[in-house]
């Protein structure tokens, strides 16, 4: 059972025009204008995703809450835009096709393994220097059970797929994902 929404339909709408607006802003050599939205101006970890005619055309994001969501969610989108090194950066045709997705992250917090729920919980994973993060909704996309989420976990880090059993720290999270085709909460 999913939680209320932590976000209004306004909000909602608001953040997602931050996003397109700051993307269709750099072909016009200008920073997208922003302005301090005090319900929005807590520092918040986002991450935002971009489609292109339903494919994956981008991901960026803050994990940690460093900047206010309303910021955090301009400078995401931008990057997912044009600095994602997986794909080239999108085209001006391309900025006017874009679907936007939003994960808001709750704060992060210590979980066991077996306390890991795939369909609520995003997981960070880290191990000295190794340091690696899935959002609640790639298991679900991918058809995971717990262990294969912690063992995917521990490889986006660049560690053995057994390392959450062999010292790593598990921390999760949990996200409300909205765009521009509606929301859930994860």
């Amino acid at each position: 059972m999913s939680s209320p929404p932590e976000f209004s339909p306004d909000q909602r709408q608001t953040l997602l025009r931050i996003a397109h607006e700051s993307i269709l802003s750099a072909f016009t050599n200008r920073l997208a204008p922003l302005q301090p939205l005090a319900s929005l101006s807590e520092p918040r970890g986002v991450f935002t995703t971009l489609y292109l005619h339903g494919n994956l055309r981008g991901c960026v994001g803050y994990a940690l809450p460093i900047v206010p969501l309303y910021q955090a969610v301009g400078e995401t989108a931008r990057a997912a835009a044009f600095d994602d090194s997986r794909f080239n950066p999108v085209t001006m045709q391309e900025a006017t096709e874009l679907e936007v997705s939003l994960s808001v992250l709750s704060r992060v917090s210590p979980i066991q393994p077996e306390q890991v729920e795939v369909g609520l919980h995003g997981l960070v994973v880290s191990l000295g220097m190794h340091r690696g993060l899935l959002l609640p909704q790639v298991p679900l996309e991918c058809g995971w059970d717990r262990e294969t989420f912690l063992g995917q976990t521990c490889r986006k880090a660049g560690l053995p797929s057994d390392a959450w059993r062999n010292g790593a720290i598990l921390e999760a999270f949990t996200a409300e994902i909205f765009g521009d085709n509606g929301i859930r909460s994860w």
